[in-house]
């Protein structure tokens, strides 16, 4: 059974308001409006003077549950938004992987389950060390992006992209956060550009991420009333707000602390949110909690994970 057997983030100390992001991003002042008191977004995190590498390895000198463990790693799987993150020649996975003495490991990136490929990298590490004949194999996840391009700092109407990372050290069974079920629902007839498709995704959002949650609980043999509470993806509280109604669940036992404060970290908000729910006490031993992403490219994602605390 896959297990979280560690879990920590890298979030850099700048913030800038989301008016100073305006003109940037081609908001109106209408539009900024919109995303603070409707959405509730009133700054992301920022490193400026920082490079992804400097997100990813600030992530990983934060997991000191790795220390002394870097030979049973046998996996490093990198979950991103989008496909290209750097420009060429930059491979910031490589160069982290040679930093911290992981060059002997199978590194690689998911990417086209856009902002939910963060919990297709938990899958798929755990399905790696599951078939591995190694003693105790470990895998590392890794999540989180800079927002370098105009597409990869704006949702349109939806959320803005903040800065930070995220490693996680996944294995193949632990006392704590263990995985009962992952269910995802992968929807092409949302490929296209955003314009386009924008209306009909917003349209089934609600009741194909719920359908995928119930997916989720069925498999883990338990019932929302069971759950302790939901780690979100950090797109903005009007959706949450209102799949909550949807779920008959209460919207303060959704960690979504930082969605005003840092934005939609791309992949690494489960993790992000992982910590503040621990920070919080909303997690206690035997707790079931679920984690929840949508990813918005190549389609569109809605995933669900159950795991036990």
């Amino acid at each position: 059974m896959t297990a979280l057997r560690a879990v920590a983030t890298y979030l850099p100390a700048h913030r800038i308001p989301i008016e100073d992001l305006a003109g940037k991003l081609d908001l109106t002042p209408i539009q900024v409006k919109m995303f603070r008191r409707y959405h509730g977004l009133s700054q992301v995190a920022a490193d400026p003077g920082g490079t992804l590498l400097d997100l990813l390895r600030g992530a990983t000198e934060a997991l000191s549950e790795l220390r002394g463990r870097e030979r049973q790693v046998r996996y490093v799987v990198y979950a991103r938004a989008f496909p290209v993150v750097a420009p060429y020649p930059e491979n910031a996975l490589d160069d982290l992987c040679r930093a911290i003495g992981l060059d002997h490991a199978i590194a690689f990136t998911v990417t086209h389950q856009s902002c939910a490929s963060g919990l297709l990298a938990i899958d798929v590490a755990g399905r790696l060390i599951d078939a591995d004949d190694t003693e105790d194999p470990l895998a590392l996840v890794l999540a989180g992006e800079k927002a370098f391009t105009y597409d990869s700092q704006l949702l349109p109407g939806t959320s803005i992209f903040g800065e930070g990372a995220a490693a996680c050290l996944v294995g193949r069974d632990g006392p704590r956060d263990r995985l009962l079920a992952y269910a995802c629902d992968v929807r092409g007839e949302y490929d296209g550009e955003l314009s386009e498709v924008a209306a009909g995704f917003q349209r089934e959002y609600r009741t194909l991420l719920t359908a995928v949650i119930r997916t989720a609980l069925d498999r883990a043999g338990t019932t929302i009333r069971d759950i302790a509470a939901i780690l979100p993806h950090n797109v903005n509280l009007v959706s949450w707000q209102r799949l909550c109604r949807a779920l008959g669940f209460p919207i303060g036992n959704v960690v979504l602390d930082n969605v005003g404060t840092l934005g939609h970290v791309y992949c690494a908000d489960a993790f992000v949110n992982h910590r503040t729910a621990l920070a919080r006490g909303l997690l206690r031993p035997g707790d079931r909690y679920l984690v929840v992403a949508t990813g918005a490219g190549h389609g569109a994602t809605f995933s669900a994970m159950v795991f036990e605390h």
